[in-house]
This record gives C-alpha cells, structure tokens and sequence, in this order.
C-alpha cells in the first residue's frame, strides 16, 4: 500500500491544519510588530496575493527580517493551493540566519509546514533533513511551542515508520503525543485536541501505508477517543465531526480487512456508510481504498462515477499527479469490475489530457525557476544599491569611472570586428541551444509518456492477492526499462486456480503491447475453463496471426485444483519452475514445447502432478537466473537452487522477497538487464480437509 494512494486524504488533512492553523500560524506568540500584525489582519481576510506585496515592501524597508518575509510568502502561497511554491519559500526561510525570538519562532512555523509538505509528497528523507535538526535548534534555543515539538516529532515518527526505523518512530510518535497532551491540558479551546487529532490520523495512516495493521488500530482507535473529547468542546467545529468520523471508519476497514478480519471490516465500512461524508464526492473516492483492497471492484467502479465533479470541487487541473491519483485507479477499478466500455473512456479520457498535464508541468517548473530568479534578483538589487552608496561616499571614485570609461571606448573602437564575431558565434550558439532545449524537451515528454504507459501497464497484472484458506500466492515484476515485456495473471474460480508467467522477446514499448495481448487472452480462455494446453494453444492461433515482427513469448501456464492439490501445466519455451519442500527440491523436467507467437499450427502438449499440496512452487523469468553483476556474471541456478531449499516453510511473500534481495545484491549497482518476475504458488488440501 503506497503512501501516494493517501495522497488525497493527507492533502485534504494538511489543508485542514491550515484552516484550524491559521491563526496559530499567524499567531502572537510574542509581541507581533505593526508590520506582522498587518499581515496577519490580510491573512484573515483571504486576501493572500496582498500578503506577498506587502511582505516584498515590509522586508525592503527592513520592517520585517528576510526569514519573516519568506515565511510570509510561504504561507500566502500555502493557502491558494500552490504547495510547491510554498515549499521554496519555506525553504528559503530557515536557510536564512535565525537572528531574534521572533525569528526562531517564525524558523519553527516554516520547518513544521516544510516537513509536512515533504511528508505529505512521500519525500521521507527530505522531511527528516527539515524536521531533525529543527528539534535540536528548538531544544538548544529553549524556544519553541508544544504544538511546534508535536508536530514536528509527529512527522518524524511518519519517516521514520516508512523507512523502516520502528522503535525510532514509537519512541518519536510517544514523545508527540506527550507535546500534545501539555497543549490540551494549557489550551482552554478546542484547537488542542483538534490538533492531536489531526495528528494521529497522519500517525495511523503511515502505520497503514506500511501495511502494520495491527499497530494502526491502536493510533485509529485514540484517534475516536480524542474526536470525542474534541466534540465536547464549546467552541468545536461541528462540520469536522462527521466528516473525521467518516475518515477514521474507513481507516479501521482498511486495517481490518489488513488483518484478515473481513467482518470487523465490512462492519466499520458499514458505520462509514453511515455518516454524511460517505454521500459526498470526497467521502466516495476515499472510501475506494477499503473497496479496492477488498476487490469489491463493482462499488468502487460506482463511486468513480463522481470522480469528474469531485476533481472540479477541488479546483484540480489535468496534472501527472492528478492522472496517477486519481485517473489511473478509475480505470483499474472498471477493468477488474468487467466493464470494458467504462475502462476505455477512462483510458481515452487520459490520453486526452496526457498533453496538457505534461505542458502544465513545464509551465509550473518554469514559474518556478522565474520566481528563483526573480528573488535573486531583488537580493543582487540590494547588493548594488548597498554598493552604489559607498561609492558615492568616495569623491575619487567618479575619477576612476571617468578613466574606465575612457579606457573601454578606445576598446571597444579597437576591437568592433571581434565583437561582430563573437555576435555571429553567439547567434549560432543560441540555435544550437534552441535546437537542444526543443530536444531535451521532446526527450521529457516521451520520459513522461513511458511512466503513465508503465504505470498502466503496472494496473494490468494483479497486485492484490486472494486471502483464501489453503491458498498462499504471491508474484512481483520489476520491468528493465519504463515499461517491458514481462507478465504473470492468476485467475480464481472456485476451486481452480489458472496462473501464468510469461517473458515476450525484446523489451520496451513493442513487447509491453505484446504483453498486454498475451494477458487479455490467457484471462479470456481461462473464463472458459480450458486446460493450459488448450489455452496454450489457441493463444499460439491468435498471436501468430499477422506477427510480421516475429515477436513471441515464453510462458508457463498452469491450473491448480485447490480440494486435491493436483496441477495440470504446460510449458511453452519458458523456464523451468523450481518445486519443493522439507526434503528439499529441484527444477521440473519438462515437455519441450515451442515459444508462443512464432508459429500457427502447433498444437500444445500439457501434463500434469497429482498432488503439489504443501509444495512450495516458483515461477521466474529469465531475468532471475540471468540478472548480471558490474562483472557480468549471472545469478545462475545453483544461487536459486540453494536460496530457496534454506525457505521450505516460508510464506509466499517471503520467497519472493528474498529472491528479490538477493539478485538486489549480487547486481551490486549494476543496471538490471532484462525484466524481472518471479511468483511463487503454495496450495494445502490438508489444513481444508482438517477444517471440514
């Protein structure tokens, strides 16, 4: 579970700490100077752009320091919606010198939001650059607010639990909650527990985004105990109520059903349904992360209905972002639920604004860079003025420019013809740059182009996995380049299992086309039933058909019965996968039959095991056994062979992880040299038979 698929919730969530943060984040925490309180009377009327024309004139004049000025700015452009502008000036503001209390207090507001910007964009290691050594000047300067030390410490434990550091994050989210206790206990006003709830949301979110379920109830359920104490405050918000209500069931759903707990999770997505927030667009595509994840593709199909209206609500343009988060996911969900139809105009709808995104994201980088270059200049502006007045206190300086004035003119008389020259090479030199930004740019779009392709590309092959009794499966793919030419499915109907593992010849745009043919047609003729011979078979009639490119695939196709264990297969070219257990094991010697694609006619021979139970099966593609070091020396068999007989009792995922870990090794930072997949398969009869 990626932190971008909560990207929604935690903007949503960080736009919320602004509006109960506006004051704070204006706050008089110390004797505000007319300047500041200006600002802050702008602030509370919206009037945003003022904020920046002011902050501009107030820091000229020396009425505000520079690190004020960007906080300022920071947080005019925080509240229009433009994060990635407000980050640059939040940045700007704590590279500055922290010369006052005022400063330190204004440094403190700038790292929280900074760090939570990171935080939010996935950024873990850029928000702990920003979030650490903020708490450090804290502690030193013996200045800085509950809620400053909370948050802070907060955003810490979200990295830290994302990049794996457990005890670091208990202990940091801990050391919050105690900052968010004393402002609570000191504050008379809701705004307290309204800021620990906020941050205990993000605390069971990070929890559920690394999929510790069982950790993230706990934070989801003091999440509900401080809402509740957030409710019975006078001056609460009773907007926030429902709506956070209906947040926090739909956390439990996810944690829940995480946990293999289906009806404790059916049951808090039906208290979910119950609130007004689950009526609303927001609440609808929220709720897709519960559904999704319990494959319940049909509902989530529905809900994406309102995807359109809810974007427009929000104010959200055609973006890569918005396509990833949003777009993506809509036609995911209606591919799984079967319906073709929706599936294609969602696909066509991201064709559609492709360009535009790709064109909006050029634009945003280039204001960006102006605004960069706009402040530098204002601050070498400053320089020259500061210069010019020293000059002006020297008389003998107007000699001296009267002399260099003279000198250059007898230069420039002398040297007309070479600066005619340099004007030609000049000329010619600005075409070649032309020629290479208009390369560079079509080299983007294209890089672009390749990572929305792989990223539906990625959405063809399953992700989630069935939570079934007896059933342990578990595959992952890691293509060469953007996008390639691997491929595995599964498909469960009753008590039959299809799986397949495929490698297409070549890799890149031609094999992922390929690749999605292949995995269209082994769902289709799995529908039906069909032996991996047969679909082997009529596969081989299809894709040889018109194949002037010559392009074919190598496949392993099986069919597993879950009540006996026996599997029937069939292997068109691909590698041989490993079979074992307790005993130990080895490699399947198999039929010999031709690759898929090359040529019609040929009929698929299949065979069959009686009894696989309590077997550990893995498929790979030759992107395993042939991932290469600095060296170029391979993985080789024997590595496979001899990983995973030390494994007979791990679990599905564990298998593929290892082997992962272990081809991440021996590459030792050399790029990867063909597509990588590998899915491992463990059926018990015995535990079902146990169970009746």
């Amino acid at each position: 579970m990626k932190i971008k698929r909560y990207v929604p919730w935690l903007i949503l969530l960080l736009t919320s700490v602004v509006c109960i943060g506006c004051h704070e984040t204006m706050s008089h925490e110390v004797k505000a100077s007319k300047a500041d309180s200006t600002l802050f009377d702008v602030g509370v009327r919206m009037q945003y752009d003022s904020i920046i024309i002011l902050a501009n004139i107030y820091e000229e004049q020396g009425l505000i320091s520079e690190l004020d000025a960007n906080r300022w700015r920071g947080v005019a452009y925080y509240h229009q919606g433009h994060y990635r502008m407000a980050e640059i000036y939040y940045r700007k503001a704590i590279e500055c010198e922290v010369k006052t209390e005022e400063d330190q207090l204004s440094y403190n507001k700038c790292a929280r939001r900074l760090s939570e910007l990171l935080l939010v964009k996935g950024d873990f290691e850029g928000s702990l650059v920003v979030a650490i050594p903020a708490v450090k000047k804290m502690e030193q300067s013996g200045i800085g607010s509950d809620i400053d030390y909370a948050i802070l410490l907060n955003n810490i434990g979200c990295c830290q639990i994302n990049l794996g550091q457990d005890e670091e994050a208990k202990e940091s989210f801990l050391t919050a909650r105690g900052h968010y206790a004393n402002r609570w206990q000191s504050d008379s006003t809701s705004r307290g527990f309204q800021e620990a709830v906020l941050g205990t949301v993000y605390t069971s979110m990070a929890y559920i985004n690394t999929r510790r379920y069982a950790e993230s109830i706990y934070w989801i359920d003091r999440t509900e105990m401080l809402l509740d104490k957030y409710r019975q405050k006078r001056d609460a918000r009773k907007d926030y109520f429902d709506e956070y209500q209906g947040r926090i069931e739909i956390m439990r759903a996810v944690a829940k059903l995480g946990l293999g707990k289906k009806d404790q999770a059916e049951e808090a997505y039906k208290e979910f349904l119950k609130t007004d927030y689950a009526k609303t667009g927001p609440g609808k595509i929220n709720a897709n992360d519960y559904l999704v994840m319990a494959e319940r593709y049909q509902e989530a199909a529905n809900n994406y209905m309102s995807l359109d209206a809810t974007m427009a609500h929000w104010g959200m343009e055609a973006s890569l972002d918005n396509i990833q988060l949003y777009m993506l996911p809509k036609f995911r969900a209606n591919k799984e639920a079967g319906r073709r139809d929706s599936a294609r105009v969602a696909a066509e709808k991201i064709l559609n604004v492709l360009d535009s995104a790709i064109t909006g994201q050029k634009n945003s980088a280039t204001a960006e860079l102006a605004t960069l270059y706009d402040t530098q200049g204002k601050e070498q502006e400053i320089l020259q003025k500061e210069a010019d007045l020293s000059r002006q206190r020297m008389w003998w300086t107007a000699v001296s420019l009267l002399l260099i004035i003279l000198f250059f003119t007898i230069y420039t008389f002398h040297k007309r013809r070479s600066t005619h020259r340099l004007r030609v090479a000049h000329e010619k030199l600005q075409v070649a740059y032309d020629q290479l930004e208009e390369a560079t740019a079509h080299r983007e779009r294209i890089e672009s182009e390749l990572r929305i392709a792989r990223d539906i590309q990625m959405s063809m092959v399953p992700n989630i996995f069935p939570n079934r009794d007896g059933l342990d499966i578990y595959a992952k793919i890691e293509p060469a380049k953007e996008v390639g030419g691997d491929l595995y499915g599964y498909l469960l109907m009753g008590h039959e299992l299809y799986f397949c593992l495929g490698d297409v010849s070549g890799k890149g745009v031609p094999a992922s086309l390929f690749m999605a043919q292949a995995t269209r047609l082994f769902r289709t003729l799995a529908t039906q039933h069909m032996m991996p011979a047969e679909i082997a078979t009529r596969m081989n009639a299809a894709l040889s058909e018109d194949n002037e490119q010559g392009m074919f695939v190598t496949m392993f196709i099986g069919r597993i019965d879950l009540n006996t264990g026996a599997m029937d297969f069939c292997n068109a070219g691909h590698n041989p996968p490993y079979l074992g257990d307790k005993l130990g094991g080895d490699f399947l010697e198999m039929l010999p039959n031709a690759p898929i694609g090359l040529w019609p006619g040929l009929d698929y021979e299949g065979e069959r095991l009686d009894n696989i139970s309590g077997k550990m099966l893995v498929v790979y593609s030759d992107g395993l056994n042939e991932a290469e070091n600095r060296q170029q020396e391979q993985f080789g068999d024997d590595q496979i062979i001899a990983l995973l007989q030390t494994m007979p009792e791990a679990s599905a995922q564990q298998v593929i992880e290892s082997l992962y870990g272990a081809v991440q090794a021996h590459r030792d930072g050399a790029e990867p040299n063909d597509d990588l997949t590998i899915m491992s398969i463990r059926v018990n009869t015995e535990k079902k038979d146990s169970e009746k």
